[in-house]
């Protein structure tokens, strides 16, 4: 019975990492003013008819704080990058010179700093509603085999147990998104 409740923390601790690990792709995604690899992550291109992850096409990096620096492994492939990057609707315009495909990072307004200081909070609430979640069914679990037989006093236990991982994860998720809105409104 004591191996039902691990399973089931076990499957909520995986959950919960699970939401920080999402959340803290999700909010390197999110621009900062500063160039960074991580903004084109998520971008496909269309690579001898089947999409591909930019990383797999391209060398991509930073040679100074406000450019992006794209180099194909094969020339003819500018354009496809241009046109994924344009296609990604991410607000950047990709410049092509022939060898390489250039993204400058504009400086951000502070209206726009606003708009996504609001975005990383709302993606924090996306991770803590995965946390409720993960929560849920780890209670459940516990109150199944509390029900079962389990003794009562452990699964009280395991429930506050649980509760404290769940206040553990909610202050890493505030934690994330704090640093990222300092990062966003730092001009």
């Amino acid at each position: 019975m004591s191996e039902m409740i691990d399973l089931y923390m076990d499957e909520g601790k995986e959950g919960m990492d699970k939401s920080i690990a999402r959340l803290s792709d999700e909010l390197n995604k999110i621009r900062t003013g500063k160039a960074s690899p991580a903004m084109l992550s998520g971008i496909m291109v269309e690579y001898y008819g089947s999409p591909t992850p930019l990383t797999q096409v391209a060398n991509l990096s930073t040679p100074d704080s406000k450019t992006i620096s794209i180099q194909p492994w094969e020339k003819g492939m500018l354009g496809a990058i241009e046109q994924a990057i344009f296609g990604a609707n991410l607000g950047l315009t990709p410049m092509n010179d022939g060898e390489f495909v250039r993204i400058i990072i504009p400086p951000l307004t502070e209206d726009r700093r606003r708009q996504l200081s609001k975005q990383a909070k709302a993606l924090g609430e996306e991770a803590k509603v995965g946390l409720r979640s993960a929560r849920q069914k780890m209670i459940g679990g516990i109150k199944k085999e509390v029900k079962d037989g389990y003794p009562e006093d452990q699964g009280k236990r395991m429930e506050a147990e649980v509760d404290g991982m769940v206040k553990s994860y909610t202050a890493k998720i505030n934690e994330l998104c704090e640093n990222k809105e300092k990062d966003i409104m730092t001009i």
